[in-house]
């Protein structure tokens, strides 16, 4: 599915475009969520995902989303950035959007965790989810 945003932008949830080496480069460097992260369990995740999103750029990609689901009832929105030098124009907004409100997960529960973006996730109705929830930390290999 792909949706063209105009100014040479364009979403695509095409695995096959992912351009994988600029995925690993931002978030195993840039992003404080996956700081370290290796190639092989970047490939790891991409393979294993439910949908990724590209954000690109004149077909350059500058922008990425990941989702895990079940298919049907929960879905979790990982990995979502935005390169800098793109940021500001409402584009971060646009690729939650066609993330979670768009295509074959729309309707699941989501979940996500941030440092940063409360608001962005509060437009599409994100919320704390109070005491109805328990996280378990992840755990030494």
């Amino acid at each position: 599915m792909r949706r063209d945003l105009g100014d040479g932008y364009e979403l695509d949830d095409d695995p096959g475009r992912i351009d994988r080496v600029a995925t690993h480069r931002y978030l195993s460097v840039e992003s404080y969520w996956a700081k370290g992260r290796s190639r092989v369990v970047q490939d790891e995740l991409l393979d294993n995902a439910a949908r990724v999103v590209g954000l690109y750029h004149r077909g350059d990609q500058v922008g990425f989303s990941r989702t895990l689901s079940d298919g049907h009832t929960q879905s979790y929105l990982a990995d979502v950035y935005v390169l800098d030098e793109h940021r500001g124009g409402g584009l971060g907004v646009e690729l939650v959007r066609f993330s979670v409100d768009e295509g074959p997960l729309a309707k699941t529960k989501w979940l996500l965790h941030t440092a940063d973006a409360h608001d962005l996730y509060r437009k599409f109705g994100f919320a704390e989810p109070g005491d109805k929830a328990l996280e378990r930390g992840s755990r030494p290999r």
